[in-house]
């Protein structure tokens, strides 16, 4: 009888829907797999905050910032570096309106344009200056209409006897004759340099250069120069530095360079002496054939220099029967190939007597178009 009751117990135990057994091995089984979770974190190890530790990446990885590469990053710009990363402001942009006449010159350096110029500009018969004394027919509006940029001017006192600020002229002469050059005449330099006043304010983007053969002091000069109302517009340059664009000139608002022949000032940095600052070939000379570009006075390592173009006559007068051959295009410009063949850049001024034979402003554009081949 046990026997049949152990085994009727063990029937009932496998009966479909006893399963109380069952669930305690299931229990028992789920705490056994239990899964430990993954160590999160970066997992880059490029990054600064890689942690060797981090089983899965959840976003954290911090970089490092590349050093940014600096340029100009407008595409329009004429500078553009495709490299750049990081704009610098240093675009620039070609201009379209054109700087002394031309586009193509407002960004090349002062001492890289050529600029037509009148020698002894005051000395001329519509200011009252004859032969032998003057140098030139027309006055100042009629060169200026016709383009000339650049202006020598003498300044002497009228009189010995009066060495005021107000007493400073224009004259053309040698001081050493015993006796004043402004006795051949002499120019108000208040009148002419209002006209140059009147046409730099018409012409906001051309640059004009004076060189002043100056006999008078160095205070009484720049007091003029204040007076017109010309001060601000003067250019203070360093020696040997690189000179600026005429579009930085421009865009300074110092469109006036002035040199004198004399020893430089502390006192007066604007006026610039042109024997250190630059250099000139010889003047007046005998015929065109003995022309050349080899260097008279004042530095020739300097970068500014002028090509001076006139002939003399045996009484050592500037002559003007042979003006048309000195003025010629075409001399002018073989002439100036010649220079920039020797010393490798243009020569910055033709200077001219009687300008209104042949066309030096015609010389100076033509120069102003050779292309750097004719530089090499």
């Amino acid at each position: 009888m046990r026997t049949l009751a152990v085994f009727i117990m063990a029937s009932l135990l496998l009966l479909s829907g006893c399963t109380f057994l069952e669930d305690d091995i299931v229990e028992e089984t789920e705490e056994k797999e239990e899964v430990t979770p993954l160590v999160k974190g970066c997992t880059d190890p490029e990054a600064m905050n890689h942690d060797p530790e981090a089983e899965e990446d959840d976003g954290s990885c911090e970089y490092e910032e590349p050093e940014p590469i600096l340029g100009c990053t407008d595409p329009d710009a004429e500078n553009y570096n495709e490299s750049a990363t990081e704009d610098d402001g240093s675009c620039w942009y070609k201009e379209t309106e054109p700087c002394n006449g031309m586009v193509d010159l407002c960004h090349r350096t002062y001492d890289q344009v050529t600029f037509p110029e009148t020698h002894n500009s005051f000395s001329t018969h519509e200011d009252n200056i004859y032969y032998p004394a003057s140098n030139h027919r027309t006055g100042f509006q009629a060169q200026w209409d016709a383009g000339m940029r650049a202006f020598m001017l003498d300044t002497h006192y009228l009189t010995s006897a009066d060495l005021s600020a107000s007493a400073v002229r224009f004259c053309h002469g040698d001081p050493d004759r015993g006796f004043s050059p402004c006795t051949y005449g002499a120019v108000d330099p208040w009148q002419w340099l209002n006209k140059l006043k009147s046409g730099m304010n018409s012409e906001d983007r051309d640059i004009v250069t004076l060189l002043i053969e100056n006999h008078v002091e160095g205070d009484h000069l720049k007091e003029l120069f204040d007076d017109v109302g010309l001060s601000d517009w003067m250019y203070v340059h360093e020696l040997n530095a690189e000179w600026p664009t005429l579009i930085d000139l421009i865009n300074m608002d110092k469109r006036l360079v002035v040199f004198w022949e004399q020893s430089g000032d502390s006192a007066h940095p604007y006026f610039h002496d042109f024997l250190t600052f630059g250099w000139t070939t010889n003047y007046a000379d005998d015929n065109t054939e003995s022309m050349d570009c080899d260097p008279l006075r004042g530095d020739s390592n300097q970068v500014v220099f002028h090509m001076n173009n006139w002939l003399k006559n045996q009484a050592g007068l500037s002559d003007p029967t042979r003006s048309a051959e000195a003025n010629d295009v075409d001399f002018m410009v073989d002439r100036a190939i010649e220079c920039m063949e020797q010393h490798g850049k243009r020569p910055t001024f033709i200077a001219v007597d009687w300008w209104e034979d042949g066309d030096v402003v015609e010389a100076a554009r033509r120069v102003n178009l050779l292309g750097d081949q004719a530089l090499s």
